[in-house]
């Protein structure tokens, strides 16, 4: 996954007004606490929604997450953190998707699983996504974050932000954050398409294709169907 690194001539090239805006510099707590989240929700969904004990996958990526963890305080090479958590929060997308699978085999093909559940394990696989797919935007975009104070080099975008292109709609000094990109994920989730922030590179078009696709599934036939099945 190499990321194109870009000089300040380019990039005001490409027709940015605010260049220093580009520059990453989040801590990493929030995205390491929302993907600490998501495994606790996994915990949570029916064992019938599950890839063997309900536990073990959430402990297998919890020991990868405090690996993380360790690593970025001990200061470790940021492009191999970053590898490391994309690889986790990929990890964890698709095991999320396994579990929507089975849950439209349960409604689709009859199971044993009970309507309540099956209510439960949709809303408890549409939080899940919400907060995976924000952390992995926030680690794709722009070369991902970086530990405070560590060096960093500005970076093609894969998200245009509104507040990029205009400095009408950019306070002095703004920069995304990471709750930009749980707001990009829930419009995206919402809405089943971007809105007011676009995706420019084909691997942020395939995700957000992805978490749309499986927010319609889950919003608009399995949840639905769960309703009819509890009514």
């Amino acid at each position: 996954m190499r990321d194109r690194t870009l000089s300040e001539q380019e990039l005001v090239g490409k027709g940015v007004r605010n260049v220093e805006a580009w520059a990453r510099d989040d801590p990493l707590w929030p995205g390491q606490l929302a993907i600490l989240a998501a495994l606790l929700l996994y915990l949570a969904l029916p064992p019938a929604l599950t890839i063997g004990p309900s536990w073990l996958v959430p402990a297998i990526e919890g020991v990868v997450l405090l690996g993380l963890v360790g690593a970025a305080r001990r200061g470790r090479a940021e492009e191999q953190r970053r590898m490391l958590a994309i690889g986790l929060v990929v990890g964890a997308a698709v095991v999320s998707l396994v579990a929507l699978g089975l849950l439209t085999h349960y409604l689709l093909a009859g199971g044993h699983a009970r309507g309540a559940d099956l209510l439960d394990g949709g809303v408890i696989i549409w939080a899940t996504n919400f907060l995976l797919y924000a952390v992995l935007y926030w680690e794709l975009d722009r070369g991902g974050p970086r530990r405070l104070g560590a060096r960093h080099q500005r970076v093609a975008p894969d998200l245009l932000f509104p507040q990029m292109s205009d400095e009408r709609f950019a306070p002095p000094g703004w920069k995304p954050g990471f709750g930009d990109y749980l707001y990009v994920s829930l419009t995206n989730q919402t809405a089943f398409s971007p809105t007011d922030t676009m995706p420019l590179t084909p691997r942020l078009k395939l995700v957000m294709g992805v978490q749309g696709a499986a927010a319609l599934i889950t919003v608009g036939v399995i949840v639905a169907r769960a309703v009819n099945i509890l009514g």
